[in-house]
């Protein structure tokens, strides 16, 4: 099984995503209401109608349908099938990096699931539900664990806690510059970089900071918003952790091992 091409093993998680995508749809419009993902079953917020099975088939039911309701022909929003389509990409791309660690590949897709729904609610309603988070802080080792490396396990751990404490010391030392949203995301976004490697942890930790500085000044540029404004930090720690997975991680590597 774990001698399958990394080709085979993007294919199937593309796959995977476009079916998680569908249903992070469900969590990302659903959660921060409070509402049950389970039931009722989705229909149609225009006119009510249960949305038929066909129809819910990832982004060819949104084509076929030609973005709008079956029923009433009310639009549908174009970000169903982007974030289908989007879930499906950063799903292959991930087993692509992971294909020759599959042991890997459901922490880190469970990760990668959990960011694009903390990402889209965050900027939907500026918050980081616990419901999401808090079962980070338990499914992801357990999914680390599968690997079997102990090492990588507790310099996990370790890099969590510091990302944690970091992000923890900022809120306390600059109250409204860091949401406690964000404080309870950092340690489990510093477990899944630190389990790769240490550059991994300083390459996404740093860049969720440049990332948001850089969109900052594009915002006031753009905009003309104040220091003041509110920015959700959520996603660009997501992005700066996934960007760091994905390979930038070895700018931090080598920054590292040229101070030793």
């Amino acid at each position: 099984m774990t001698e399958l091409p990394a080709a085979a093993w993007a294919a199937m998680a593309g796959v995977l995503g476009l079916l998680i995508g569908s249903f992070l749809n469900v969590v990302i419009h659903r959660v921060p209401r409070g509402e049950s993902i389970v039931r009722p079953p989705s229909a149609c917020p225009a006119c009510g109608h249960e949305i038929r099975a066909r129809d819910n088939v990832p982004v060819l039911g949104w084509l076929l349908l030609r973005g709008r309701c079956r029923d009433c022909s009310a639009p549908i929003s174009a970000r169903y099938p982007l974030v289908e389509l989007g879930t499906a990409l950063l799903f292959a791309v991930i087993a692509l990096r992971l294909a020759d660690r599959p042991a890997l590949l459901p922490a880190y897709l469970a990760f990668a699931a959990g960011g694009v729904a903390l990402s889209l609610i965050d900027l939907d309603v500026r918050r980081l539900p616990d419901v999401i988070v808090l079962p980070l802080y338990v499914v992801l080792p357990v999914l680390l664990a599968v690997d079997g490396d102990l090492e990588s396990l507790l310099r996990a751990v370790t890099g969590g806690a510091v990302l944690g404490a970091i992000y923890l010391a900022i809120a306390f030392a600059a109250p409204g510059a860091m949401g406690w949203g964000d404080v309870k995301l950092a340690a489990p976004i510093g477990a899944m970089m630190a389990y790769l490697s240490w550059g991994t942890l300083l390459t996404g930790a740093f860049g969720a900071f440049v990332l948001g500085a850089a969109v900052g000044v594009v915002l006031i540029v753009a905009r003309g918003a104040g220091r003041r404004t509110a920015v959700p930090f959520g996603p660009f720690m997501i992005l700066g952790a996934v960007c760091a997975i994905l390979g930038a991680g070895g700018l931090g590597d080598a920054y590292l091992n040229a101070l030793a």
